[in-house]
């Protein structure tokens, strides 16, 4: 009989197996199932995802995501399909990701880095005079700022401030980079869905929700651009 979920390991990352006959919400409990089973093997593993064997629409693709973190210790980077290129791609965000990471970490343990575990909610304010890289969220209506750089090593949808004394050459990076505002030094630049009239600088590359972004100040804006191999040699 043929199983509900394969997993397939590939060079970097996981490729998911999924029949297509069974109810959704069949499939959702077969894939926690299967990833319980595995944990001991992909431990705290950081790894791209792709499917096959099933067209699954954006949502479903998200609670597949959603059951395999919640349930476990792996955490998905990005989902991209099985061609050859996509799979350069995977590699392209998993290794700068890596690289990103490494940096930040480095900074962190540092005497003029700092480390904070947990998800910012609506209300909270972080504050230091140093870089600080966030494991967790900072959700809408969250606020940090930070004389230094700021990681965000989970979704960024509130408020962020880097470089608070007037250094442009900081940075914003987060896996998932939705602010409501975010500063660089003196610039700033506000979401596209508010009022044009209040926008300083405008945000002005457009994002792709799979990879890694990071926010930089460069000739009077600040843009969010992928992050890339040469992005961080520059800095």
């Amino acid at each position: 009989m043929a199983q509900t979920v394969m997993i397939k390991s590939n060079k970097y990352g996981i490729n998911l197996i999924l029949d297509p006959n069974i109810a959704f919400v069949d499939l959702l409990k077969a894939v926690i199932e299967k990833f319980k089973e595995s944990e001991k093997f992909f431990k705290n593993s950081k790894l791209g995802i792709s499917f096959e064997g099933r067209r699954l629409s954006g949502e479903e693709e998200q609670k597949i995501i959603d059951a395999i973190t919640e349930n476990t210790s792996i955490e998905i980077l990005c989902v991209v399909d099985n061609s050859e290129e996509s799979a350069e791609k995977m590699k392209a965000q998993i290794d700068a990701y890596s690289e990103a990471i490494e940096r930040e970490y480095a900074k962190a343990m540092s005497s003029s880095g700092e480390f904070y575990r947990g998800t910012l909610r609506s209300g909270q304010v972080l504050e230091s005079d140093a870089s600080i890289t966030i494991l967790g969220d900072v959700n809408p209506g969250a606020r940090v700022t930070s004389g230094g750089n700021i990681v965000v090593l989970g979704a960024l949808k509130g408020n962020a401030q880097a470089g608070i004394y007037g250094d442009t050459s900081c940075f914003i990076l987060a896996l998932e980079m939705e602010p409501i505002q975010i500063q660089i030094g003196n610039l700033l630049a506000k979401s596209p869905d508010k009022e044009k009239k209040k926008r300083r600088i405008a945000i002005r590359e457009k994002k792709d929700s799979n990879e890694l972004q990071i926010a930089v100040a460069r000739d009077g804006n600040i843009y969010i651009e992928p992050v890339s191999k040469k992005i961080l040699n520059n800095m």
